[in-house]
């Protein structure tokens, strides 16, 4: 699943979610990179 994290205060990251951390943060994959990061809320209209 393609998913969106931020990373400090103005980057965002998209990507592959490997895991899901017990402190709510999202590790996604990025090519042969891994990042983590707090999740982006999904908007609904």
């Amino acid at each position: 699943m393609l998913r969106t994290i931020t990373v400090g205060n103005h980057i965002q990251i998209q990507g592959l979610l490997v895991k899901t951390l017990a402190n709510g943060r999202l590790v996604i994959s990025v090519g042969d990179r891994k990042y983590e990061g707090q999740p982006v809320q999904r908007r609904t209209n």
